[in-house]
Formats: C-alpha cells, structure tokens, sequence
C-alpha cells in the first residue's frame, strides 16, 4: 500500500533501542514504507547491543545481538543496500563524516527519510537539496501511525501479543513507550487504546 512509495533508510542509533526497533519493523512489516539498511549500520547496531548488554552483565551478549541482527535481516531480506560508495562524494557537507555511509546508503537507496537519533549530525541544509530529510525515531513513527490509525493499531496490537518476556498489556507497552522517549508516539496511541 503506502510501502510502493515510500522508503525509509533507518540508522543504527535508531535501531538499537528495542522498543523503536520493533516499531519501525511492525510499521514496516505492515507495509507503511520500505525499509532500508547497510551492512555498516547493521555491524554498529548490533556492536552497540552487544555493548548494551555486556553493561548489564547479562550473559552471552554477543550472541544475542547476533541473534537479534539475523532475525532483522531474515524478515527484510530485501532491506539491505550495497554498492553505494559512488554517492558518498555529495555527502561531504555532513559534521561528522562517520555518517556519510548511511547517507550514501540512503540516496543510493532513493529513501524519502533518514530515521535517526542524531538530529544534529544530518541538517537540513545538507540534505534538504538531495531531497531527503532526518526524522527522530519517535516522530517518524508516530507520524506513521497517524496514516492509518485502524491499520497501525492492528499491527502494533500483533506486536504487543509477540511480547513474551515480559508479557505486555496495552497501557503497560504505552508507558514502556514513554518511558524510552516515545512520548510523540504514545499520544497517537492513546486514542487507540482498545486496539492495541
């Protein structure tokens, strides 16, 4: 539906936390846009799972990132963009060069929008002329569902039932939303209630 028109480059600051991780895949799987991703942004998000977890003395850290970065990869098989070092040259105006390969990887992938967390690191007036834009995590999916409030709330509804470790009601997965930074987010849902 929405997914033939819209792609979406998501970076790995994004993809790190679990909670937005899981939405944007959900909304994906849902077919509101076309995710993409690269090898690069892949080996950071996993490296910082890893990261996240061996702070948190849990056991097998890397293994779970892993794990994590395989089951994202088996269910977009088609996310994953290549070859896109031609594009990196008008990427140069960025402040921190570190993030040239994602937007590199974002025109070579004709993304509408870069989901990230580092707001700052890609301004507008660098990308505003390559027609592509940045987005926080929480504003792009809450943008998202605003959409398609019945369709979204169905799928966040399926994710939330996925949810078995802990098991989540509705109003428990609102405020483990707000609390990871979600708030943009949880004031679409709230309405939505009853369908999630």
């Amino acid at each position: 539906m929405f997914a033939n028109r819209y792609t979406v480059f998501v970076d790995a600051c994004t993809l790190v936390d679990t909670m937005r991780r899981n939405l944007l895949l959900t909304l994906a799987e849902a077919e509101f846009f076309r995710l993409r991703w690269s090898e690069e942004v892949l080996d950071e998000t996993q490296n910082a799972i890893a990261a996240i977890r061996t702070a948190k003395s849990q056991a097998d850290a890397m293994e779970k990132a892993t794990k994590a970065r395989h089951k994202m990869q088996e269910a977009f098989e088609e996310a994953m963009v290549a070859d896109f070092d031609d594009f990196r040259p008008v990427c140069a105006g960025l402040p921190d060069q570190k993030d040239v390969h994602v937007l590199a990887a974002a025109l070579k992938a004709q993304a509408s929008t870069i989901v990230t967390e580092n707001l700052r690191d890609f301004p507008s007036k660098v990308l505003g002329p390559l027609n592509i834009e940045a987005r926080s995590g929480d504003a792009f999916i809450a943008d998202t569902i605003a959409l398609d409030l019945g369709r979204a709330g169905a799928a966040i509804r399926v994710m939330r039932e996925r949810m078995r470790n802990p098991a989540l009601t509705a109003d428990t997965l609102l405020m483990t939303m707000d609390a990871r930074g979600l708030t943009a987010t949880v004031d679409v849902l709230k309405p939505l209630l009853r369908l999630i």
